[in-house]
């Protein structure tokens, strides 16, 4: 209690002196009182106390990129109307580690202004107007999310030596060309180039991907022993394509560890063969006309039923009635079955 005591009678001591000498930051005794100021911070920006490594620039109407003190990590310049980025940048702050410029009106950046960002995890560039993939991009970067952009062509090094690299993000662009730029990204576990204008899958797919969004392009066909070439693949997405039964090798989605295949809104005639550890398949709106039990479970081995949670066949050109009754061991997870 005596202790309590004493602590309020020393706050309300320091609180008076302080209202009686409001320049009293000034004095030696300053330094053991709290950073009101954070540092240095450019006028329009925030740059808390308590966190005086981040700068806070976003939503404020920003038409060019602030100053940036050279202490800061993560900086945050969304939502601003920003048009370009000049090589010198970041020229005075080359520890940033965060650099968040999405839904901006970015269409230039210098062939340097992120090159001496040696320890830059994400970047966030998306929602801009980009036409092509900026220049020498860190290798140190995790995160890049350049979607909802207007790239078309991506160069063959544009990611060159991003070993560390895990997203990716360049969906919703007009991407016709890959050349081969994702060959060597060893990390990547996330791709989405989802809604571009692709006329076939990419070369050189990354092979540790969990995740892979190929959905709204116009490909019509999938390269022979597509999905054995990854270990760690249960995602994929091509969905709104142009696919066809002719451009589906034989087993192509007959490989275990794949959980979701998203097929929807293509121009498949027949239920292609996939293994029975996939839980969701979408299959609406192509043209299929028959149910083949033999493309969710063997027909020897009648033990090994399929894990399908919910198969989406509506849209197609087959009804409830065309459902064997044998399908009910075949498909005894599936809880879902839309037709």
């Amino acid at each position: 209690m005596r202790l309590a005591a004493l602590l309020l009678v020393g706050f309300l001591h320091l609180t008076s002196a302080q209202e009686r000498d409001p320049f009293s930051w000034l004095h030696p005794m300053a330094a053991l009182q709290a950073d009101n100021t954070g540092g240095d911070c450019p006028a329009e920006c925030d740059c808390p106390p308590t966190f005086p490594i981040a700068m806070y620039c976003d939503s404020r109407g920003l038409k060019q990129m602030p100053y940036i003190p050279s202490r800061m990590k993560y900086v945050y310049l969304q939502h601003n109307q920003i048009t370009s980025v000049s090589n010198d940048a970041f020229g005075n702050a080359t520890n940033l580690v965060w650099v968040m410029l999405h839904e901006n009106h970015i269409g230039t950046v210098g062939k340097n202004a992120f090159a001496n960002l040696a320890k830059l995890d994400r970047l966030y560039l998306s929602g801009n107007n980009l036409t092509e993939v900026p220049a020498s991009l860190p290798r140190t970067l995790r995160d890049l999310r350049l979607n909802h952009n207007k790239i078309a062509k991506v160069q063959s090094s544009a990611f060159e030596g991003m070993d560390n690299l895990t997203i990716l993000l360049l969906n919703d662009n007009a991407i016709n060309d890959m050349s081969g730029a994702l060959k060597g990204l060893k990390s990547l576990t996330l791709l989405d180039i989802s809604n571009n204008q692709l006329k076939k899958v990419p070369e050189g797919l990354p092979g540790m991907l969990h995740q892979l969004y190929l959905g709204f392009n116009a490909i019509d066909a999938i390269p022979d022993n597509f999905l054995n070439r990854f270990s760690n693949l249960q995602y994929v997405r091509f969905s709104h394509n142009e696919l066809t039964d002719k451009g589906i090798p034989a087993n192509t989605f007959n490989v275990s560890g794949l959980v979701e295949l998203d097929l929807s809104f293509n121009k498949l005639e027949r239920i292609p063969p996939v293994s029975t550890s996939l839980e969701h398949l979408y299959l609406q709106a192509n043209q299929i006309k028959e149910f083949t039990l033999g493309s969710f479970c063997s027909v020897v081995d009648v033990m090994n039923f399929s894990k399908l949670k919910v198969l989406r066949l509506e849209g197609n050109e087959i009804s409830r009635s065309d459902i064997p009754s044998e399908s009910s061991m075949c498909l005894r997870l599936a809880s879902d079955i839309a037709l």
